[in-house]
């Protein structure tokens, strides 16, 4: 007996997320609250490999 595959829309059974709608609630919300900077992460429990993947993708000109 041949196993059939599912496509991913046929097995998920969890909620699903309209990105433009959710999109769009986000950028209000945000402007509601005067777009406030978000602060970014500290980096404090980075790995030396980790550390070291920034520093190339900053020394080749890429921002992360």
């Amino acid at each position: 007996m041949a196993l059939k595959r599912l496509k991913a829309e046929e097995s998920w059974t969890g909620r699903r997320v309209d990105f433009p709608a959710f999109s769009d609630a986000l950028a209000k919300r945000r402007a509601e609250l005067g777009n406030p900077d978000l602060p970014r992460n500290s980096g404090e429990n980075r790995t030396e490999s980790k550390k070291a993947l920034l520093k190339a993708i900053e020394d080749a000109g890429g921002k992360w």
